[in-house]
Parts: structure tokens; C-alpha cells; sequence
């Protein structure tokens, strides 16, 4: 997938790990293996980056004697995920442009 592409995508899918449950770093790489590859370098800054914008929240708590942060959604990062998910709409209807067959208008 072009990086661009991806780097632009990548905050959402975070948001959507964390929208029904709180989760922590591991599980959201976890969580997204299937769908889209990060690794922890590329993580960590976006749930800073997210944190700092308001759109997710961080508790920590202590888990088989280490401190873990999780990390939660909040009402703004549902709002700006919401958002994200009528402006796929408009994307979606650009890909069946560019993908459609058959139909030249030459």
C-alpha cells in the first residue's frame, strides 16, 4: 500500500481499535495485523499524537507487576471517526471511477 495512503489511514484504524473497548499497544498491533501492518515505532507516536488531539484516552494500571497504558476512545474521537466514515463515502465513489471497466467516453 503507498505510504501516504497508509500514513493517512493508520490514525483512524487506531480509533477504531480502541471504540467499543479500552485496549493497550500490543493488542491494537494485534487488533489491526489482518487488516493493516504497524509496528510499534509507527504506533506509539500516533496514540501520542491522538492523545494530544483530544481523540482517545490514556489510564494506566498495573498488569502482572508492570505498569501498561490503555488507551480509550473519546466522545471527540468518535465524533472525528464518524466523520472519516462520510468522507469514505466520496472515496469509495472515486475508486469505482478510477476501477470501473467498460465504460470509455471516447
Amino acid at each position: 500500500m503507498d505510504v501516504q495512503i497508509k500514513r493517512g489511514l493508520l490514525d483512524f484504524c487506531v480509533l477504531s481499535a480502541t471504540r467499543y473497548h479500552e485496549s493497550y499497544g500490543y493488542k491494537i498491533i494485534k487488533d489491526l495485523k489482518p487488516y493493516i501492518e504497524i509496528s510499534e515505532s509507527t504506533l506509539y507516536p500516533i496514540l501520542r499524537r491522538l492523545e494530544g488531539a483530544k481523540l482517545i484516552s490514556v489510564r494506566s494500571a498495573e498488569y502482572n507487576g508492570r505498569l501498561r497504558k490503555y488507551y480509550a476512545i473519546t466522545l471527540s474521537g468518535i465524533k472525528h471517526l464518524e466523520e472519516f466514515e462520510e468522507e469514505w463515502k466520496e472515496i469509495m465513489s472515486v475508486y469505482k471511477f478510477i476501477v470501473r471497466k467498460g465504460d470509455r467516453n471516447d
